[in-house]
């Protein structure tokens, strides 16, 4: 009999790309554990069977219990983990990605590591949320002032077109229900979106803490990808949920936020545009299911790996 630890990982094109996944999977007090390929959740209800392999982030909120084998199919199928409390969000685990190759990475570190080739990206992240503007010129200074000023502009008309009061964007650390409806609608459509770009970053093998805008931070590439779809999904979203009453705003946004990235299929733009934006000529080979190996050589040359290239052998 082959035992879950004999078994072999999963090959990229055996494994869901990550544009096909759902969202994120929200589950709360019960019992997470492996069954075969999936994972099952158990309460007083049954047991529910969930394909890892279908999961973009899974989300553990209160009472929920998790093995140590549910955690190993989740992170062989790419799939992100996060820990939902009282206190909204936050991410604490990942699994590995599904890319083979390192071509995004490499794209990535390239760009990052050049001034001029960074603010070109965020150049780029800004006009992919303000399509009506140009950028073209601005200095990172005044990046940061204009979207500063699109932000607030985009509470007021929300809150002009929910009706619901707006006093100002007030968020303390660790008090989630310090805030006011819509302040609590904001940080969990955050979090939430946080757990959702975390997932598309990793899978597709991305390094998670070379950002573009943000910096100094473990996440800082995530919370650019996160950032793209602020104004556009996060926000709305919460001012809806806030005008509906005060109550349960959190899981209320969560349910609310997941029906809308499915139904806009955002894990399909976040791929797109993490493409786009690190590799604005396209890559010859698609990063989520390519897999070999080369070897660098002089002259920024790739041979293939496998094979020994001595030429004459002294030892």
């Amino acid at each position: 009999m082959t035992t879950i630890a004999q078994r072999r990982a999963s090959t990229p094109r055996e494994l869901t790309r990550v544009a096909d996944r759902i969202s994120f999977v929200y589950l709360e007090r019960c019992t997470v554990h492996r069954d075969q390929n999936a994972i099952t959740a158990e309460d007083a209800d049954g047991t529910t069977h969930i394909p890892s392999a279908t999961i973009g982030t899974l989300l553990l909120g209160p009472g929920t219990r998790i093995t140590h084998q549910a955690i190993g199919v989740l992170a062989e199928s790419g799939a992100a983990v996060a820990w939902v409390g009282e206190q909204g969000v936050r991410y604490y685990a990942g699994g590995r990605a599904l890319s083979r190759s390192s071509a995004l990475v490499e794209a990535q570190a390239l760009r990052w590591a050049n001034r001029r080739t960074r603010l070109a990206v965020a150049r780029a992240m800004y006009r992919l949320r303000f399509p009506d503007e140009d950028p073209s010129g601005l200095t990172r200074q005044e990046l940061l002032g204009r979207e500063g000023h699109r932000v607030k502009e985009c509470y007021r008309q929300e809150s002009v077109r929910t009706g619901v009061p707006w006093h100002g964007r007030h968020y303390v650390p660790g008090e989630f229900t310090a805030g006011d409806a819509p302040n609590q609608a904001i940080t969990a459509a955050a979090q939430c979106m946080y757990g959702v770009a975390h997932a598309v970053v990793s899978a597709l093998g991305c390094a998670t803490g070379l950002g573009f805008v943000h910096s100094g931070h473990e996440l800082s590439f995530v919370l650019d990808i996160a950032d793209l779809y602020k104004t556009e999904i996060g926000i709305p979203i919460a001012f809806e949920v806030a005008a509906e009453g005060d109550l349960d705003v959190g899981s209320r946004t969560r349910r609310a936020l997941r029906d809308a990235i499915n139904k806009k299929r955002l894990l399909d733009r976040c791929v797109d545009d993490i493409k786009l934006l690190l590799v604005p000529d396209g890559p010859k080979a698609d990063p989520e299911v390519e897999d070999r190996v080369t070897l660098q050589s002089d002259r920024d040359v790739t041979v293939p790996g496998g094979r020994n290239y001595a030429v004459e052998a002294h030892w």
